[in-house]
């Protein structure tokens, strides 16, 4: 019999870079829907060896790569393990991991995310499951955006959800048919530039909301092709890289003037994703939900009710997501949607790993 109740940990780390998200969860499945409790969360920040050997991962040899997985599927045992025993957590269905992305490109059915090896499961003493992208993509998927399927069950009060993280991404429902894709890069750029500042991030936006939008940067990234394909489409460090960073840099801008520019850049690609249903619902989360001058100018380039949630939303809501993926997973019931990432067919993505006795499906 399948059960109807399942406490689980889901594990998420962004292309941002803000830390590894834990959360500690129970999904209950009620008359045909999903309820949810969190009862603990938090982020663990990345040290400076870590981050930069994850902010430059598609720099490394696949050999290295594969070694870099061993010793990161390890460090995110530890940590969980740690989030373990600070909460006291006793009842745990499954660890719910997203890993961390370092190749992905679903045009040549790659897809690569780091600490998702099966010795994890040894390391917790708990059943792990993970890898969540390589089967959508092995089905002719984009292997991103994962989360609409949550959104779809868990938030399906908004007409659309829009996470501000290393990327923009949105889902929403659209002639009946979930429909979700990266919009545009956030914080991969933001927090790339302000560090030059010695910050990791601008602050409400402040540093951004201080400079002058230069027209042209703006209209050179505004015509960047992606924004003119249709979904399926994902965003990742590799297209930042060669797209956009070269771009900017040609400016030599300071760099209040290339936060300003690009926020504007955000703003209007955003507004353009949210204008096909106007006066609607749109739930934002992610760390870009702080910047407060973000939100202004996606509030003042669109006619959309913007709601900001509480912070446990914010800040873990794809967490939650990827624990709710796990869940479903343990169902064996469609965690991925076809008219999202353009798969063949809507399946129950991920792999599953027990603690030595090592299964996998």
């Amino acid at each position: 019999m399948i059960k109807t109740s399942y406490n689980v940990i889901g594990v998420m780390s962004g292309t941002s870079l803000d830390g590894i998200d834990l959360i500690y969860v129970s999904f209950n499945h009620n008359n045909s829907k999903w309820l949810f409790k969190i009862h603990a969360a938090e982020t663990v920040s990345y040290n400076k060896e870590w981050k930069e050997k994850l902010r430059n991962l598609v720099a490394y040899s696949i050999e290295e790569l594969h070694q870099i997985d061993k010793e990161y599927t390890s460090h995110l045992a530890y940590v969980i393990n740690k989030f373990i025993t600070k909460h006291s957590i006793t009842e745990i269905d499954a660890v719910c991991s997203h890993g961390h992305t370092a190749l992905h490109q679903p045009e040549n059915r790659i897809t690569y995310q780091i600490g998702n090896m099966p010795h994890m499961a040894t390391l917790l003493k708990n059943k792990v499951v993970c890898d969540f992208r390589a089967q959508d993509v092995a089905l002719g998927g984009q292997g991103a955006p994962l989360v609409p399927i949550g959104d779809k069950l868990l938030f399906s009060e908004y007409n659309f959800c829009i996470n501000l993280g290393g990327f923009a991404n949105i889902s929403s429902d659209i002639n009946n048919e979930r429909i979700a894709y990266d919009i545009c890069p956030v914080n991969i750029v933001l927090n790339q530039y302000v560090k030059n500042l010695g910050l990791n991030y601008d602050d409400e936006g402040k540093i951004a909301a201080s400079g002058t939008v230069n027209i042209d940067l703006l209209q050179q990234l505004n015509a960047l092709s992606f924004y003119n394909e249709l979904p399926p489409k994902s965003l990742g460090l590799e297209w930042v890289k060669t797209n956009v960073f070269p771009i900017i840099d040609a400016f030599n801008l300071d760099i209040k003037d290339v936060l300003r520019t690009f926020v504007e850049h955000i703003a209007i690609q955003i507004s353009n994703s949210i204008s096909q249903i106007p006066q609607s619902s749109v739930l934002i989360t992610g760390g870009g939900a702080y910047n407060l001058f973000l939100i202004e100018r996606i509030e003042a380039l669109s006619s959309n009710k913007i709601i900001i949630p509480s912070k446990d939303i914010i800040e873990f809501k794809e967490a939650l997501i990827f624990g709710f993926l796990g869940a479903l997973k343990l169902r064996n019931e469609t965690n991925c949607l076809k008219s999202v990432t353009g798969a063949s067919k809507n399946h129950s993505s991920g792999k599953i790993y027990f603690p030595s006795k090592i299964t996998q499906n």
